[in-house]
């Protein structure tokens, strides 16, 4: 019989029939937790025992070679620390994709014929639970363990099988999806397959805790994170577990044949990385923007943001021409957040359609949505339910204040600007004050970051992302920087946003669309220049000379 552990490696066993080995079940359950446990010597004398009595002659002229041992499921270092660990408790959180279920499997597995306890593996789901199973059935194929492996229809009323493998001793492996009364009823060691992923994990958890209270019964909880509004992540900080992270980095230190920079290409979602593969309990709760209503208002097909290097003309050039050819179609609106040595400088340019925005003053009206309406016709939208379009946005770090200065001149050059927010709130206050002179305090406002102007703003922000009135470029950054601001109140009952420590971001981007925002909202149209017929020309009869 060939199986494949883990690694790909393939392990070669001699079939033995079902009756000679029930016989022996103990003993091979010994042999197999030494295969898995001892070194190499002490693997091959309990995987491949001599007959008794005699010991087996070479063919006459061949040599005797002494025979190199393999492991018959190969482990890795983390995955054979996990499996050796005599806890009661575990808690154990893995990255993705580096053996974790693999690794549990086997530990419950033997374990289990050691104890002569049950095991009960909760999974996710059913199409988790077989996987889960599966990988059992593997395990017990490789070690030679006869097992009976069978699928039960045993909840009245529920479409909900439960699978199980009974082993010669008659232990069983009863594999179940997360459900508080599908876990109810067994009594044996129990292993929480993706904990954080489980729906009703504190019903589930009622549910099995009082079972591992006889007999000493084991617990495993194994998870990847799902952020921190959950048992699973409560559990960090519980003294009676034993507590293990391996993120994919420790996984390929430790001899795992993955390329974490690949991956962290591929899945193009820094955030979804940190979670999946670093193991960090990222956090939606207390974001004042959710990652679900950032990405709702992404657009792929807008030009990803431009980072410039200090000094670096050309690239503000070519980021020009790009926003001459936008802007001659929009009306636009720019918002500048300013910084020096800790923070980014970013120019934010939103724009609306052009012929939407030229209409009277007294021609429009903002619909509760966000919308731009003629108020003539309130039946036709003028700039497309009132999305404001995301035409550039431009990043500078550690630029001199005379190269940004020289950026915002050649931005509010564009005679389709129509409006302009800057920061001057600290080092920005002398931009925003030559700005004013230059261009005129007609279409550019000076915004001190005060408490209630920061909550004006961010509110500004969040009602547009609500309602999906602005798009975004799809840029990993800018994702992060919009998620990193938090709303927390004082112990005395004041609110104030934050920025997230888990990011290291700043929230530059955040308040630059923000400001750009409120200089479109607050922008006048247009002046018009109308006229009026007065009759025709009438000439005097007599002349002054």
């Amino acid at each position: 019989m060939q199986t494949r552990g883990q690694s790909g490696r393939t392990c070669t066993r001699p079939s033995e029939p079902a009756g000679r080995f029930a016989g022996a079940s103990r003993g091979k359950a010994q042999g197999a937790m030494h295969e898995v446990m001892n070194d190499a010597s002490q693997q091959h004398a309990a995987t491949h025992p001599e007959p008794e009595g005699r010991a087996p002659d070479p063919e006459p002229g061949v040599p005797r070679v002494p025979a190199t041992a393999q492991p018959v499921i190969p482990l890795l270092p983390y995955q054979r620390e996990d499996v050796e660990s005599p806890a009661r408790f575990n808690w154990c959180c893995w990255s993705r994709q580096i053996g974790k279920s693999f690794t549990k499997s086997l530990r419950r597995i033997l374990r289990g014929l050691k104890r002569r306890r049950n095991q009960v593996f909760l999974s996710a789901g059913e199409r988790q639970s077989r996987e889960l199973m599966l990988k059992a059935q593997q395990h017990c194929q490789a070690l030679a363990i006869a097992a009976a492996y069978r699928c039960d229809a045993s909840f009245e009323g529920m479409a909900v099988r439960h699978l199980q493998l009974t082993l010669p001793n008659g232990v069983r492996i009863i594999g179940l999806p997360a459900n508080p009364q599908t876990a109810r009823g067994f009594t044996g060691d129990v292993f929480l397959d993706e904990f954080a992923m489980h729906r009703e994990d504190r019903e589930i958890w009622a549910a099995v805790f009082p079972t591992l209270l006889r007999g000493e019964g084991e617990l495993d909880v194994a998870s990847t994170p799902k952020g921190p509004a959950n048992l699973f992540a409560e559990l960090r900080d519980n003294a009676s577990f034993r507590h293990s992270t391996v993120t994919l980095h420790d996984a390929i230190a430790q001899g795992l044949r993955l390329n974490a920079e690949e991956i962290r290409r591929s899945i193009h979602d820094e955030s979804l990385f940190r979670q999946e593969f670093l193991c960090e309990f990222l956090d939606d709760v207390g974001a004042f923007l959710t990652h679900e209503q950032i990405a709702a208002c992404e657009d792929a097909t807008l030009t990803l943001p431009a980072r410039l290097a200090t000094g670096s003309t050309e690239s503000a050039e070519r980021m020009g021409e790009s926003l001459r050819a936008l802007t001659r179609s929009h009306a636009c609106f720019v918002g500048v957040d300013v910084g020096r040595r800790r923070d980014l400088t970013v120019f934010w340019v939103l724009g609306f359609p052009a012929s939407g925005f030229g209409a009277r003053a007294e021609d429009r009206a903002v619909t509760s949505a966000g919308s731009i309406r003629d108020a003539r016709n309130p039946g036709s939208e003028l700039i497309g339910r009132g999305a404001l379009v995301s035409l550039g946005v431009i990043e500078m770090r550690d630029a001199p204040f005379r190269e940004q200065y020289d950026v915002l001149r050649r931005v509010m050059g564009f005679s389709a600007v129509r409006g302009c927010c800057i920061d001057a709130t600290g080092v920005g206050m002398a931009m925003a004050e030559a700005a004013e002179e230059e261009f005129g305090t007609g279409r550019v406002e000076a915004v001190t970051f005060t408490p209630a102007m920061k909550d004006r703003l961010a509110t500004g922000l969040k009602r547009r992302i609500e309602d999906g009135t602005v798009r975004l470029p799809v840029d990993d950054a800018v994702r992060s920087d919009l998620h990193s601001v938090r709303w927390d109140v004082t112990t005395g009952g004041a609110g104030r946003f934050l920025v997230s420590q888990e990011s290291d971001a700043h929230a530059d981007r955040f308040w630059a669309l923000a400001l750009a925002i409120r200089a479109a909202e607050h922008a006048a149209p247009p002046a018009r220049v109308e006229f009026q017929s007065a009759g025709g020309l009438r000439f005097a009869r007599a002349g002054i000379w």
